[in-house]
């Protein structure tokens, strides 16, 4: 009984031995690949870093990174690596293109501020230019002033000689005229002299008499005569006998004509109608009378009528410088001429 209890126990040490060991064994196995697991992720981290460094060394030729393994060969990094390695040369690059862009900025502030040098140096140089030219100005605005005095001062005494000089000219000027009245009327004097003054009882007419030479009477014997003409019965002619002596010896005609042909055309009364519209030698438009505004209208177009018209050569209705010839176009009748001529006999 007592050697089946001690084989009993045998075999329960030995169950618990080998339960034990196997416990003791299943907890050690993973101890271990722990450590191996651990080993390798240090000889990884290891290779990483000598890539890593590597690729440090092989940037500046641009050749791709490699890692030497345990055994010596040669293999390519992960594209992980290849990422950071690109990240760590933009990063460069970005820190090149600060470091450039940094480099201009300076240069810029640097060129501006020679810029606003250069400018205020300029304009230091512009205000120096300024100012001399202003005193240069001034220079010369003196010297004008001094220029304008002088021939300011010239021409006061031009002006001054030119009075005393238009005053000599006056002088002359004055003389001159004098002489020269007095040279007109000692020439109007010779004239009145030399032309004949004819007395009223001198004066003559004729039928075929030329009807542009003027009596020769004085103005003052002219109105004297026409004042004792007992046929003026209205003191039309006495009235106006200076007005037609002045337009006879205007227009060349005769004045003992001039008033016969008024007489006859008018009446020694003056017509109404005559009266009216100062038509004296019944000139016609239409058939009717023109009718003047005056007095002194009617006889200055009646003279001027004769004359140009009747009386000068090349006139509209010229025929001759006689009665006869006056005749022909101022009045066909044939008892006109001696009507006229009639009349011209009741004045003298």
């Amino acid at each position: 009984m007592k050697k089946i209890e001690s084989s009993e126990t045998l075999k329960k040490l030995i169950c618990i031995v080998t339960i034990s060991m196997a416990v003791t064994g299943i907890l050690f196995i993973p101890q271990i690949m722990f450590s191996r697991v651990k080993l390798s992720k240090t000889q990884e981290n290891e290779s990483i870093d000598i890539a890593k460094t590597d690729l440090v060394s092989t940037t500046n030729n641009k050749t791709l990174p490699k890692t030497t393994s345990r055994n010596g060969e040669d293999v390519r990094s992960s594209a992980k690596d290849a990422e950071t390695v690109t990240e760590t040369q933009e990063n460069k690059e970005e820190t090149k293109n600060d470091v450039k862009e940094n480099n201009k900025k300076e240069a810029k502030k640097e060129s501006k501020t020679v810029e606003t040098k250069k400018k205020t140096e300029s304009s230091k140089k512009s205000n120096t230019v300024k100012k001399d030219s202003k005193k240069k100005v001034t220079k010369k605005e003196s010297k004008k002033e001094e220029k304008k005095e002088n021939s300011d001062s010239k021409k006061t005494a031009k002006a001054e000689q030119e009075k005393n000089s238009s005053k000599n000219d006056t002088k002359k000027t004055t003389e001159k005229k004098d002489s020269s009245k007095n040279e007109t009327t000692t020439k109007k004097e010779n004239k009145k002299s030399t032309t004949k003054t004819v007395s009223i009882s001198q004066v003559k007419i004729s039928r075929n008499m030329n009807l542009t030479k003027r009596t020769g009477l004085s103005r003052k014997d002219f109105i004297k005569l026409m004042s004792g003409v007992r046929a003026d019965t209205s003191g039309f002619f006495e009235k106006n006998a200076g007005k037609i002596y002045d337009l006879c010896e205007k227009y060349s005609i005769n004045e003992i004509f001039f008033c016969g042909l008024i007489s006859a055309e008018s009446g020694w009364n003056i017509a109404s109608n005559h009266r009216r519209t100062h038509n004296y030698i019944s000139l016609m438009r239409n058939g009717k009378l023109i009718s003047y505004g005056s007095v002194n209208e009617g006889l200055e177009v009646a003279a001027q009528k004769l004359h140009y018209n009747y009386l000068t050569p090349g006139g509209k209705f010229y025929h001759g410088k006689t009665l006869a010839g006056v005749k022909t176009c101022f009045c066909p009748s044939s008892s006109w001429v001696g009507l006229v001529y009639g009349r011209m006999k009741q004045i003298i």
